[in-house]
């Protein structure tokens, strides 16, 4: 699907990219963005994220604007416009961009959908660094028998941790490749805003 604006060439804090998402390739056009993108991605598998999917067209003291957000997610939740904003650029440029973000509210009201300001704090921190680990292993193959022998324990033990389920298994290297698919595919969880050691609890799906 063409963009709604043109994506810039590549300079200073823009890093222009692509992703394979579930619904297709989604660009990005800095690494705020690409870090917004795999984490939409990895929270839901089944999301659709399209970048700059309109422009919205309004009046602002007595002048014609247009505003094109970044991104529109479809989710499990609904429907939310996204702009991704860097925390000092959003302070630096307030003034001038309160009237495009209160359009956008508006625009994404009349399509029942949800507008917000997505910045570092929303995005980045130990929970997409787990996202950018676990998403490629989604897609990988699992060892059926092992992956079974894991969610019996799973679900046998009373707090069975990755340690415990990790010596339970045959095979050290084909059990650790097997419970770290399983906790990307959501098989088995785990409290994904720490980081993921041999004492974090696997919870059975």
């Amino acid at each position: 699907m063409p963009h709604a604006r043109r994506i810039p060439l590549s300079h200073r804090s823009h890093i222009i990219g692509f992703q394979c998402t579930p619904g297709g390739v989604t660009a990005h056009e800095s690494a705020l963005e690409r870090d917004f993108v795999t984490l939409s991605s990895f929270v839901d598998a089944a999301a659709t994220i399209r970048s700059q999917p309109v422009t919205i067209v309004f009046e602002d003291r007595g002048c014609r604007r247009r505003y094109t957000p970044d991104y529109l997610v479809r989710d499990a939740s609904g429907v939310e416009l996204v702009e991704v904003k860097y925390q000092k650029d959003l302070q630096a440029n307030w003034e001038r961009l309160a009237p495009a973000f209160s359009a956008a509210e508006k625009w994404a009201q009349a399509c029942q959908a949800r507008f917000r300001i997505a910045t570092e704090s929303d995005i980045r921190g130990t929970f997409l660094e787990n996202a950018k680990r676990l998403l490629p292993l989604r897609a990988l193959p699992l060892d059926i028998k092992t992956a079974m022998i894991a969610r019996t324990h799973a679900h046998g033990l009373k707090q069975p941790t990755f340690g415990t389920l990790l010596d339970l298994l045959p095979d050290r290297n084909l059990a650790l490749a097997t419970l770290w698919r399983l906790i990307a595919r959501g098989e088995l969880r785990t409290d994904l805003s720490v980081p993921i050691t041999f004492h974090s609890i696997l919870y059975p799906r």
